[in-house]
């Protein structure tokens, strides 16, 4: 009688696989603290400024996506709305939500964090564009999974 997939063992290379996962996100998050405080900015604050660059969306969709509670998102919306990176706007298709916002400047410094991860210029501009596009298209496959 063969082990149900659930309780089997993960296998060694899954396990190195895994652990490789975890060095390269620490790695990812280290390098973003890094490129966050070059710009005065909390590791927090300069994710919540890259999500909000690609659109705007409302606090309790920032807290899921960065996994913590709405009235921490609250605060880091605050800071950055005083440094003129974020505003909060009506939502256009309910007006009692309110959505944070890249202002252009936001969208600038979220540009220039992108621009200044070493994790982007080091490890991964040391793979062909053919080894960078299978490594997005596998992650992308596991992501989906």
């Amino acid at each position: 009688m063969s082990t149900p997939e659930k309780t089997r063992r993960p296998d060694a290379l899954t396990m190195e696989v895994v652990e490789l996962i975890g060095d390269v996100v620490a790695r990812f998050y280290a390098d973003y603290e890094l490129a966050a405080g070059e710009h005065a900015l909390t590791g927090p604050q300069a994710r919540l400024l890259s999500l909000l660059s690609l659109e705007p969306l409302p606090m309790r969709k920032l807290a899921q996506k960065l996994k913590c509670e709405p009235s921490n998102v609250t605060g880091i919306v605050d800071r950055l709305e005083t440094r003129g990176l974020v505003e909060r706007r009506p939502d256009p298709a309910d007006r009692r939500v309110k959505l944070a916002a890249a202002t252009d400047e936001g969208l600038r410094v979220a540009r220039d964090l992108r621009e200044g991860l070493r994790f982007a210029r080091e490890p991964l501009a040391g793979l062909s564009a053919e080894e960078r596009g299978a490594l997005r298209d596998l992650l992308r496959r596991m992501l989906d999974a």
